[in-house]
């Protein structure tokens, strides 16, 4: 069996759980790490028997890695990136691949005009119950209806350390991974994305908007910042509806039915952080040349154009 190479740049929470996902798969070996926490990136070398390497370049000249995961905060993103597409190897960029729209999309166009095959961790794709969930909507052509329920502090976020520049595009680091599930079910191209209640960056409260597929879909997102509320996810076509109360959990009522009836869940969203395991399966797919379900890069920053327009952020331009 071929061993293939993975080499991870980040040395913090992802960095660790990612590598531990990949590392419990067959035929896949740690090779090297890089890290701006020099100790910590030697813990995390340590755990799987590698060594930390100083840079991106100096870490692919020691590994060849097949893969590279790249799992640092926003803010060092554009930097870690560029310097991993100068390289050969698949790229699995951690979310959100850059700090706002104008970036995600500079970081976007080098991997393409390096020709880099990259990949973006949104590892609520990933989860069991979405996979559940996109397996029961493949049956029926109908229009669907998407609504989506986010939530977000940024007084939280301040508190717990988040710099200042990702907490004020606190919508691209952490609401995209809702504003995603409306790209992931809705079919088509959008046609129209119609905020009905709008950002204000000066008061951050409620955010409600309305987005139009060329399939019909229609997707409906709703935002309560600075209190209280939970994140879900609920699909309806003609033939069932599909809630996700937490996330990580489908609730599946078909047509007749009053009652949801909870989807099995999957102990492999318990043994690590849920997704991905998944999402590293898929990055062996890619390896092996098979079909993979991850989102591209273009995929995944197609979101953050949506997550713009939902907020308005699109002629703020950086730091909006």
């Amino acid at each position: 069996m071929k061993q293939w190479k993975i080499a991870i740049v980040g040395s913090g929470y992802m960095a660790q759980e990612h590598a531990k996902a990949f590392a419990s798969l067959p035929g896949v070996q740690i090779v090297g790490v890089a890290g701006r926490s020099r100790q910590r990136a030697e813990a995390l070398a340590a755990q799987y028997g590698t060594a930390v390497n100083d840079s991106v370049d100096a870490l692919y000249a020691a590994t060849q890695a097949d893969a590279v995961v790249v799992a640092v905060n926003e803010l060092s993103a554009r930097e870690v990136c560029l310097a991993a597409f100068r390289h050969p190897w698949v790229c699995f960029l951690e979310k959100p691949v850059g700090v706002d729209l104008p970036q995600a999309e500079e970081i976007a166009a080098a991997a393409a005009s390096a020709g880099t095959r990259a990949y973006v961790a949104l590892n609520r794709r990933s989860y069991a119950s979405t996979r559940q969930a996109l397996a029961e909507l493949a049956t029926d052509d109908s229009p669907r209806l998407i609504s989506v329920l986010d939530q977000q502090d940024m007084v939280s976020a301040r508190e717990g350390g988040q710099p200042d520049e990702v907490v004020r595009n606190y919508m691209y680091a952490n609401s995209i991974h809702l504003i995603d599930y409306l790209n992931l079910f809705g079919r088509g191209e959008i046609v129209s994305v119609q905020p009905t209640q709008a950002w204000n960056a000066e008061q951050p409260g409620h955010v409600v908007a309305t987005v139009h597929y060329a399939s019909g879909d229609v997707g409906v997102y709703q935002a309560v910042w600075n209190g209280p509320g939970p994140w879900s996810v609920t699909v309806t076509n003609s033939q069932v509806r599909l809630e996700m109360r937490p996330l990580e959990k489908l609730g599946v009522q078909r047509r007749g039915e009053r009652r949801l009836t909870e989807a099995p869940a999957d102990p492999v969203d318990t043994d690590f952080k849920p997704g991905l395991r998944h999402q590293a399966e898929q990055i062996v797919a890619v390896l092996e040349g098979q079909p993979t379900r991850l989102a591209s890069l273009a995929e995944a920053t197609r979101s953050m154009a949506l997550c713009a327009d939902i907020y308005g952020l699109r002629s703020a331009g950086r730091g909006a």
